[in-house]
């Protein structure tokens, strides 16, 4: 982990194709200044606005995240958002022509190569850290997600589908960047392709395709290779969860547990963690202090603006 704030050194393109929308979107990931955070642009509508990155700009968790003001809203951007973490950005500008985030692959690792290729930037303010300090859980029909205090990042996932292929996988493991690029940055979306032929027939998923989703038979994946890890799907599923955490403004230090959950209580978690200013604090890197967990010190901070609303 660093001490300092990162952004990318140059600005970088990308064209691909939008999941939900089906239409071809270009992409550009641009440097931003320190304690900026992340934000978006959609640049294909008049006038353009900043999107912030934030919790509270998010307007709808069906299939994806999407954020939103006004001026217009972004989709798809949580494969994004997570790859920014695992490239360790914490300040970028990222327009977007069009509605939604390209899919790419259906994982975070196009992103991951692009942000490579951009470099990062050490910038002069010390890097901040959402820093749990008490447990704070939801749940809905079944579906449960829990934080509670850890010097680390660690996130602990199940899931469980009426399916063969599936059936209950389990993932758990301390996040940290080096190991987001090497097990969970390349795992693929997913879906079963009769629910894909509906969504389709609805004029949703228009851009799904086997070149960047996971689609899942009756008996088998239809893709050719397969899958890339044998438990791909619940590792994609910590991706949703680390790129939707992403939108607290600020990485965590916490201990997540998941269970068969998604983006609905992703974000059910952050708002839950926003009611409760007494169950987190900012804490802010210093020269001294390393961060997962290795001793030092930490001063307490006050929540910026742009993430405590």
């Amino acid at each position: 982990m660093d001490h300092y704030q990162h952004t990318v050194k140059k600005p970088v393109r990308a064209v691909g194709i939008g999941l939900h929308s089906g239409k071809e979107i270009s992409l550009t990931i641009s440097p931003a200044p320190a304690d900026s955070g992340i934000c978006f642009v959609r640049s294909d509508i008049n006038p353009t606005r900043l999107i912030p990155a934030e919790a509270k700009h998010v307007v709808d968790t069906r299939f994806a995240t999407t954020i939103g003001t006004e001026n217009g809203t972004i989709a798809t951007i949580e494969h994004l958002m997570a790859a920014l973490f695992g490239a360790g950005i914490d300040n970028a500008l990222i327009d977007v022509h069009g509605p939604e985030v390209p899919a790419m692959d259906g994982s975070a690792a196009p992103f991951l190569r692009l942000l490579e290729n951009a470099g990062r930037q050490k910038q002069n303010s010390s890097r901040k850290y959402v820093k749990i300090l008490e447990p704070v859980s939801v749940s809905r029909d079944g579906k449960s997600l829990a934080i509670q205090p850890d010097n680390r990042f660690h996130v602990s996932f199940e899931i469980e589908f009426d399916h063969p292929l599936i059936a209950r996988q389990r993932f758990s493991s301390k996040v940290t960047p080096r190991m987001f690029s090497r097990r969970i940055g390349r795992a693929r979306t997913f879906g079963f392709l009769k629910e894909v032929e509906m969504l389709k027939k609805n004029g949703l998923a228009l851009g799904g395709s086997l070149d960047n989703a996971v689609v899942i038979g009756d008996t088998d994946v239809v893709n050719d290779g397969g899958l890339r890890f044998s438990d791909e799907f619940v590792r994609h599923k910590v991706l949703d969860l680390i790129g939707d955490l992403y939108l607290l403004g600020a990485p965590v230090l916490g201990r997540v547990k998941a269970f068969k959950s998604g983006h609905f209580l992703h974000h059910l978690l952050v708002q839950e963690l926003l009611s409760r200013p007494y169950a987190w604090e900012v804490v802010e890197s210093t020269g001294t202090w390393r961060v997962p967990a290795w001793g030092g010190s930490h001063e307490r901070r006050v929540m910026p603006a742009a993430v405590n609303a």
